[in-house]
């Protein structure tokens, strides 16, 4: 019988002269965790080296600038010596730690601003990124000449530092991308037109390269697989360009997807499918013999196995999958996958706080960012902790704390753990939150946790129980406005809706268009509901991350659902809303009307205890936020305990 050890998965690969030892490759994911000189500091290195000491084979560095004026972001740079030092560091700790190391090579070209750069992007033609929207100046040969050198005397310098090679990074709409398609790419000289000329300027980068670091040297190439959008490159063009690289001494091709304005498919969100585009990497392989790459929602080893078993890929990239557990590898590995903490595609951490040039972080894995801290220890005082409440925040609390070698027992006064994020993966695309919400349950129950179901915690058992420390995670409630009719009987809750305890009858407005809103909304109109939603802001879904968004906006179009925006409730009645606009009042039949405006934090229970035992209020009991913060300030709360 084959054990986990035995899968395809630990089969070595030889990658050019360079030998892996499994199949499970860190895809590169800008972090911002370097100086503003694109130096390494000690976060950016401890980061990366959890994920060498985890068991991945190969991780590749995010967008090493080759110059400057090429950075979208505060990333990691090698446009000059005095920064070689620095990440030299990174690579012989990733080497001790059992892994091999390939710097990421870039220049963002128009998908940057003058904001981060100080000047006007530059772009392969004149025309604006569609997200950013700078006008880029158009590179002329010359200065196509120059960049050609940075590049490849930015491979020397990652030689130098102990690299073991590059990834050109001509995926994803950069500069490279934006001379290959004719999406961006309008010239009318050399390095435009037909296919052979608008590859010119990538072939002439890995000329230069392979000239400065020598035939042994590994040369990695990510590409988009398709732009996707109207008019980019396509599957069969890129087929054509994989046997241009490969001839010009190309060892391994990446094959990813997407652009700036197709965010979403860099990043796809939970609304995708795992592995959606394994069969572009697939069709790259027809036409190639060297090894292959394969990207895209792979979040489950399983999966991995999978794709390497139907020969579609002959390595597995899993970038956000590494964030979520650094230690995957190694726990698949040891027969522990019930314990690998799996990616949930929410975008909170890695994409939506990225946008804002900010380091990144993870909602399910709050030590992400932060492993050079070290926050996690065994405490010198152990404590007898009481959690109060199981949403994800309590849940954090109550496992780290145990780790931390606390005696801990978790209230809840509900008759599950999960609290509303349990709730929150019953809409349509949103399963995969119940993966982690079933791994943190997992957790405090193998750790010992002592849970109490079905219990409001009160003054009376804390004066019986006389914990040291109580953490206080009693999250929110719905908010209910003074809106006349808001208590009648037709009036119910998103979270009630979704928890299957109110049954709606066929009219149903949901008052409230953010994100539960929305979401509540589709969920009712996939049981064939009629479904209206009311909002006050001239915008649906204006808190939601903008890659789900885009898929929760198009649900809402697929499914017929009416919305009036810029549109106040003024009362209920018993078969209708009255409804408020900048014009007119207007009524809207609603025999159901579902109340999703907005969370208020329940911090009872804080003013209650408060005086009579130290307390920590985590979450939305704190403050109604997202998960990102909640989780993190649960575990905040345990180590510091």
């Amino acid at each position: 019988m084959k054990t986990l050890n035995q899968s395809p998965i630990f089969t070595p690969i030889s990658v050019g002269n360079v030998k892996l030892k499994n199949r499970l490759v860190v895809a590169p994911m800008v972090t911002v965790y370097c100086d503003q000189d694109g130096m390494a500091t000690e976060r950016f290195i401890a980061y990366h080296e959890a994920k060498a000491k985890g068991g991945w084979g190969l991780i590749i560095v995010e967008d090493y600038a080759v110059d400057p004026l090429g950075r979208g972001f505060w990333t990691p740079g090698l446009w000059k010596d005095e920064q070689i030092d620095s990440h030299k560091e990174l690579t012989e700790r990733i080497h001790n730690a059992g892994a091999k190391i390939v710097a990421q090579i870039y220049h963002s070209g128009r998908q940057t601003s003058s904001a981060i750069i100080g000047e006007q992007p530059v772009s392969a033609s004149p025309l604006p990124c569609p997200i950013l929207g700078e006008i880029p100046r158009e590179l002329s040969i010359p200065e196509i000449k120059k960049i050609v050198s940075q590049f490849g005397d930015t491979a020397l310098r990652a030689k130098k530092a102990g690299f073991d090679g590059v990834e050109v990074h001509g995926a994803h709409g950069y500069l490279i991308a934006q001379f290959m398609s004719k999406y961006s790419n309008k010239r009318v000289d050399e390095y435009g037109g037909s296919l052979k000329q608008r590859m010119r300027f990538p072939l002439e980068i890995i000329k230069d390269i392979r000239e400065k670091c020598g035939p042994d040297f590994l040369i990695d190439f990510r590409i988009s697989g398709d732009d996707r959008v109207p008019g980019g490159r396509t599957i069969e063009e890129t087929k054509a360009i994989a046997i241009m690289l490969e001839k010009k001494g190309v060892d391994l091709l990446h094959v990813s997807a997407g652009t700036y304005e197709s965010v979403w498919a860099i990043i796809p969100p939970m609304n995708v499918n795992p592995g959606w585009i394994v069969d572009y990497a697939a069709e790259v392989k027809k036409v190639t013999n060297i090894p292959v790459i394969t990207v895209g929602r792979i979040n489950d080893p399983f999966l991995a196995e999978s794709i390497l078993l139907s020969g579609k890929a002959d390595l597995i990239a899993m970038g956000r999958a590494s964030l979520a557990d650094p230690e995957l590898p190694n726990k698949f590995a040891n027969g522990q996958y019930k314990d690998i903490n799996q990616c949930i595609g929410c975008q909170q951490g890695c994409l939506e706080i990225l946008f804002k040039n900010e380091p990144i972080r993870c909602l399910v894995n709050p030590t992400l960012g932060f492993e050079y801290l070290k926050e996690l220890k065994m405490s010198e005082h152990p404590k007898k902790i009481t959690v109060v409440g199981a949403g994800p925040a309590g849940l954090e609390a109550s496992r780290a704390a145990t780790l931390a070698g606390h005696q801990v027992t978790l209230y809840e006064k509900a008759d599950h753990l999960g609290g509303q994020f349990a709730t929150a993966a019953i809409p349509p695309s949103k399963g995969d939150i119940s993966a982690f919400v079933s791994w943190a349950i997992r957790q405090v129950k193998k750790l010992g946790v002592n849970i109490k179901l079905n219990t409001e915690y009160t003054a009376a058992i804390l004066e019986q129980e006389k914990p040291d420390l109580v953490i206080i995670a009693t999250g929110s409630t719905h908010c209910k406005p003074p809106i006349a009719g808001i208590d009648r009987e037709n009036v119910v809750t998103a979270s009630d809706v979704l928890l299957g305890k109110v049954i709606t009858k066929d009219n149903v407005v949901v008052a409230g268009g953010g994100q539960v809103g929305c979401e509540t909304a589709v969920y009712l109109a996939s049981l064939g509901k009629q479904v209206t939603i009311v909002e006050m802001l001239p915008t649906l879904a204006a808190d939601e991350e903008m890659t789900r968004r885009i898929f929760l906006l198009k649900a809402i179009e697929e499914n017929n659902i009416e919305c009036l925006t810029e549109t106040k409730i003024k009362g209920i009645e018993v078969d209708c809303v009255q409804c408020e606009t900048c014009l007119e009042m207007v009524e809207v039949k609603a025999a159901t009307v579902v109340l999703a405006l907005g969370m208020e934090s329940d911090n009872t229970l804080a003013r209650e205890l408060e005086g009579k035992v130290p307390i920590k209020v985590i979450g939305d009991a704190l403050e109604a936020r997202d998960a990102l913060e909640a989780i993190r300030e649960g575990f905040l709360a345990a180590v510091q305990a």
